[in-house]
């Protein structure tokens, strides 16, 4: 495929833009900064006619696209002001749906986030493994828009049932060299709470998007991505008995296991972890 990639310059979109390359598709970065070159259009994602234009045709690096994966974002809570992060982040997002809609380009991959779980989890999940079944829990303003973004997404695609949008549910996004500081989190159960001690290596958040372009259907659908362990070396059942007594257990989990369910993107994706820190 054709791919517009937006957030080409972050740390998961430089992994996917990698990825993607290496599986045979031709990707066009676009994002507000980045490394000159064929592959990469400098974009301002808030101002609709770069995106409509960019989306359209560059020169004669392209003359359109197959598919956009969004992921141009401010990418956490708290890097800037709550304001600046809802009109950036909101305001993208529909400018990338949008120019994809009026251009006709039918297939759309876009991150969303483990967040709208109801991260930082001071209020406990009301079960684990969380999974995609319980409404959104939004507990900052950069997963109230996350929430919104999916929102956006359902109501598009009943107006355009040829439309296929996938929110990946991304979990903290970890490249190798993350992982030596890894074994100091068993120091205190309390460190990493706060996304139920999960994490994803970028190159299996690449895979997803991958998975999601060549199969999912039309319409809209969300899933939960995270590696297929935690990030602990304690187990499960311990940790869970310690922060979290009184949460229901939604089934058996083994010991390691992410508590992040991925079951969804497994059967309906076939998206299967190939990266742990374990191995690293």
């Amino acid at each position: 495929m054709r791919i517009a990639l937006t957030g080409s310059s972050g740390k998961l979109g430089t992994v996917v833009a990698r990825e993607l390359r290496a599986g045979g598709h031709d990707v066009i970065g676009l994002d507000i900064a980045g490394k000159r070159g064929p592959g990469f259009v400098q974009v301002d994602l808030t101002d609709y006619g770069q995106v409509v234009d960019a989306l359209t045709a560059v020169g004669d690096r392209h003359d359109g696209f197959d598919a956009v994966v969004h992921l141009g974002a401010i990418p956490a809570p708290g890097i800037r002001s709550d304001v600046a992060t809802f009109h950036n982040n909101m305001t993208a997002t529909f400018n990338v749906f949008w120019a994809a809609v009026r251009l006709g380009i039918r297939r759309i991959v876009s991150a969303s986030s483990e967040t709208v779980l109801g991260l930082p989890f001071d209020v406990p999940p009301p079960y684990v493994p969380v999974d995609e079944e319980y409404a959104p829990r939004p507990e900052s303003v950069y997963s109230l828009v996350k929430t919104l973004e999916e929102r956006l997404a359902v109501e598009l695609v009943r107006w355009h049932p040829d439309l296929s949008i996938t929110a990946l549910r991304f979990s903290n996004v970890m490249v190798p060299e993350d992982y030596a500081v890894f074994p100091s989190f068993d120091a205190d159960a309390r460190l990493r709470k706060w996304n139920l001690w999960s994490y994803i290596d970028a190159r299996d958040g690449a895979q997803a998007v991958e998975r999601a372009l060549e199969v999912a259907p039309p319409g809209f659908d969300q899933f939960i991505i995270a590696a297929a362990d935690s990030v602990m070396s304690r187990p499960n059942a311990e940790l869970v008995a310690e922060v979290f007594p009184d949460v229901p257990l939604a089934r058996d989990f083994g010991p390691h296991e992410t508590l992040l369910s991925i079951d969804k993107a497994r059967r309906l994706l076939g998206y299967e972890p190939r990266h742990s820190w374990r191995d690293a």
